[in-house]
C-alpha cells in the first residue's frame, strides 16, 4: 500500500524527569527481516482505510477514539457521518455535548464522544484549534494515553513514535518473547516497538503492525504458515490453549 505523504516535525525533547523504558535487545539481523518483511507485505496487503487518505490530527485523532473497543467495519461510516456534521475542532467544541453523544450512536462505548468533545473544546481553548505534536502535550490532554498520543504522532505528523495496542502487543509479543504474560511486559513491547521503527517510516511501520495483527497474526487461528515471519517467531507454530 502507498505511503501517505505528511509533513515531518522535529521530534519532542524529553523532558528529565519522563521515564524511559529500557533499551529492546533485537539481533540486528533478525530486525532487518522483521522490518522489510512487514513492510513488503503491507505494500502488497494492507488495508484501504478512509484515515489513511488524511494528515489533518482533529481526523486521525477522531478515528483513533473511534476504533477503541470497535471493529473496523462499524466504525467507517460513522466516520464519515461524523466528519461531515464536526468537520473540525471549532465545529465539534461548539456542538452541545448531548447532540454529540447522539451523533456517536450506535457505537456504545459511550464516555468517548464526552472525552472528544472535552479533546475539542480544551484544543481550541488552549491550542487555537491546532492540536500540538508533542508528547508530553498530547498526554496532557484527558482521553489521549500514551497509544493514541503515538498514533497522533506517527499518523498525523509522520514522526517515528511508538505505538502498542492489542493487535501490536500480540504480534511483537508472539514474534520476538513467545513467553510470559504480555499483560506483564508491557514496558519491555513499549521499548521494543520504539526499536523495531526503520528511521523516517514510523507511519508505514505502524500501520502495518496494526493491519498484521488484524490480518494474519490474528488473536485465534492465527496463519502461521502463510506467515512471512515464521522463522524468525518465537513462538511458531501457534498453539492455541484448550479447555480452561
Amino acid at each position: 500500500m502507498p505511503r501517505r505523504n505528511g509533513s515531518i516535525s522535529k521530534r519532542p525533547r524529553r523532558s528529565q524527569h519522563e521515564s524511559r523504558p529500557p533499551a529492546a535487545a533485537v539481533d540486528s539481523g533478525v530486525k532487518r527481516r522483521f522490518q522489510s518483511r512487514l513492510l513488503k507485505w503491507y505494500r502488497e496487503h494492507g488495508r484501504d482505510l478512509p484515515w489513511r487518505k488524511t494528515s489533518d490530527p482533529y481526523k486521525i485523532l477522531v478515528s483513533e477514539v473511534m476504533l477503541q473497543q470497535t471493529q473496523v467495519d462499524r466504525v467507517i461510516p460513522k466516520y464519515h457521518e461524523f466528519l461531515e456534521r464536526y468537520p473540525t475542532f471549532q465545529d465539534l467544541a461548539e456542538a452541545p455535548i448531548e447532540e454529540v453523544r447522539k451523533a456517536w450512536y450506535p457505537l456504545g462505548y459511550n464516555i468517548r464522544p464526552y472525552r472528544l468533545h472535552s479533546i475539542a473544546c480544551e484544543t481550541v481553548a488552549r491550542y487555537g484549534g491546532t492540536l500540538p505534536n508533542h508528547q508530553e502535550e498530547l498526554l496532557s490532554f484527558k482521553g489521549i494515553g500514551r497509544y493514541t498520543a503515538g498514533a497522533i504522532q506517527s499518523f498525523a505528523f509522520n514522526e517515528d513514535a511508538p505505538i502498542l495496542d492489542t493487535n501490536v502487543i500480540r504480534v511483537l509479543h508472539r514474534v520476538f518473547a513467545g513467553t510470559g504474560n504480555p499483560k506483564t511486559q508491557k514496558r519491555r513491547l513499549w521499548a521494543l516497538s520504539e526499536a523495531l521503527i526503520p528511521k523516517g517510516k514510523g507511519y508505514d511501520f505502524n500501520q502495518a503492525l496494526m493491519d498484521f495483527g488484524a490480518m494474519v497474526c490474528t488473536a485465534r487461528d492465527p496463519y502461521c504458515l502463510l506467515c512471512p515471519m515464521k522463522d524468525i517467531c518465537k513462538t511458531y507454530p501457534f498453539e492455541p490453549k484448550r479447555g480452561g
